[in-house]
């Protein structure tokens, strides 16, 4: 009986190592297949392993160890489906364990490629693009992308801290993005608590100050009636009262509603951060880098050559300020 027993579990171990080792569902699934499984086309995610595979490699083959499309595809997983850890390694064979330090390790190399990636139009040439851009939707002149605020759910890291717990009563981060007129993330700022206003997001945003000092000349943003009216930041009228106002509302409406399709787009694609799945059950630092990797993913190949210099606007993961403070400026 113990032979059999013995027998047994060595079956299951050189199984569980063959997955480990070899594991490779891009082999076998169709194209439309890992597109619904892991929300980015093959090709996407063999780049990828390409910039994770050198700094995820084992060092040795002791005890089995996880090879880079295996850790890549676990984290890709997750980003789909926002599903428990467990769940998504009983899928590849995994532990839970497994499949968290496969998250934190991908998530966390990814994340330091985002300033590539995620960027603000800044040359001349470059604004007038998206000035024409914007202008064709609805007549606004002037715009260079259009800014909004969204909550990603997350645990609630201490029952003590009212700050997470946003205007709808649950526990979560709020996201501020910008949003070109092709629909791509050019800034992003995932460091505050739910608790925190829009206007102040902005306000102490990089892109914030930097479009209150004029460094996007005549440039301006479009944003709703919870930020503040500015001279480069458009809002809607409260009380219109004529029909120009009327019609400026409208265009207003129809230009800035792109950003709202994308935030949509977003947390369909990449489950996690819906509500429905329950939000980002991790450390709130562990969200922020999930939230970044996932708009990077989102924007498509072409943005990575949109831009090749440096972008100042990207808010580093290693600023962030103590999440429990929302109300003071961070040095």
């Amino acid at each position: 009986m113990n032979q059999r027993i013995q027998r047994r579990h060595s079956r299951l171990v050189i199984i569980n190592a063959e997955l480990r080792v070899r594991f490779n569902p891009l082999d076998i699934l169709s194209d439309g297949e890992v597109l619904l499984r892991y929300r980015l086309p093959r090709g996407e995610i063999l780049g990828l392993l390409d910039i994770v595979s050198p700094l995820i490699t084992r060092a040795t083959r002791r005890n089995y160890a996880l090879s880079p499309m295996v850790q890549l595809l676990a984290a890709l997983r997750f980003y789909a489906t926002g599903s428990f850890l467990q769940v998504v390694g009983d899928g590849i064979g995994l532990s839970r364990a497994a499949v968290s330090k496969c998250v934190a390790a991908v998530t966390a190399i990814l994340a330091q490629h985002a300033q590539q990636h995620i960027r603000v139009a800044e040359t001349p040439q470059q604004r007038m693009t998206e000035n024409q851009q914007f202008h064709q939707v609805a007549g606004i002149p002037r715009v260079i992308g259009v800014v909004d605020g969204t909550l990603i759910p997350i645990a609630n890291p201490t029952l003590m801290d009212g700050a997470f717990i946003c205007r709808k009563g649950y526990s979560a981060l709020n996201v501020q993005v910008v949003v070109d007129s092709k629909g791509l993330f050019i800034d992003i700022v995932a460091k505050w608590p739910g608790s925190a206003h829009v206007a102040f997001i902005w306000a102490d945003s990089a892109v914030g100050r930097d479009a209150a000092a004029g460094v996007f000349g005549r440039g301006i943003f479009l944003g709703d009636s919870g930020y503040p009216l500015r001279s480069y930041l458009l809002t809607p009228e409260a009380n219109p009262a004529s029909a120009a106002e009327e019609m400026y509302n409208t265009a207003h409406i129809r230009t800035r509603g792109l950003v709202e399709r994308v935030l949509g787009q977003w947390k369909l694609r990449f489950r996690c951060l819906h509500r429905s799945a329950g939000g980002l059950r991790l450390t709130p630092e562990r969200s922020i880098r999930v939230i970044v990797v996932t708009a990077m993913l989102h924007n498509p190949p072409p943005q990575l050559l949109l831009y090749s210099h440096q972008a100042p606007h990207f808010q580093h993961l290693s600023q962030t300020p103590p999440l429990h403070q929302p109300n003071v400026t961070p040095q």
